[in-house]
């Protein structure tokens, strides 16, 4: 299978060049980085969830996640400043591409009814986000060892100024999003 870096650098990229006519090619978009977050409140009862959280996502990315703590106390949610309620990783370089390659291939159409990608996700500046339901989704999960299902928010942050060019980008790099 060919290197997703090495089909942005001979596909993709001439490609965006080509339809939005950049006078340089410092000014094709390309995809920057990709975090993946997994917010899980219930980790202030028990701490066992945070563990299963953190192995999960590494066994999704091969690299081990950060744990972030709440900014504010909040007292309806019973949750202090400084509490750990979630964990994420931010995936750059050729990790980021080897996990897009196995996210748009793999684990998307193992999706129950899936039909595409929201096309309608972008916030204005060329960044894509979506949430996925289930960690079971990724080949790398196996089902008789987890304890609950969770889902995940999945960022994809791109140097494209507008959504219609990270759009563009993200279809030539496999993104299956749904025909409206």
């Amino acid at each position: 299978m060919a290197r997703m870096k090495d089909v942005y650098n001979s596909e993709v990229a001439p490609a965006l060049m080509e339809k939005f006519g950049y006078k340089s090619v410092m000014q094709i978009p390309k995809l920057d980085k990709i975090v993946i977050n997994v917010a899980c409140g219930e980790a202030k009862e028990n701490a066992k969830v945070l563990d299963a959280v953190v192995s999960d996502l590494s066994a999704i990315t091969g690299q081990k996640p950060v744990l972030c703590k709440a900014k504010k106390s909040v007292a309806n949610f019973k949750l202090r400043e400084g509490m750990i309620i979630g964990a994420k990783v931010t995936l750059r370089g050729e990790r980021m591409y080897e996990f897009l390659d196995r996210f748009f291939n793999l684990a998307l159409p193992r999706v129950r009814d899936f039909r595409g990608i929201n096309p309608n996700s972008f916030d204005g500046r060329g960044n894509y986000s979506m949430g996925v339901k289930e960690q079971l989704i990724f080949p790398e999960i196996d089902y008789d060892k987890i304890d609950a299902i969770r889902g995940m928010d999945i960022s994809f942050i791109t140097t494209a100024n507008t959504d219609e060019e990270a759009k563009e980008l993200l279809t030539l790099m496999g993104a299956p999003f749904s025909k409206e």
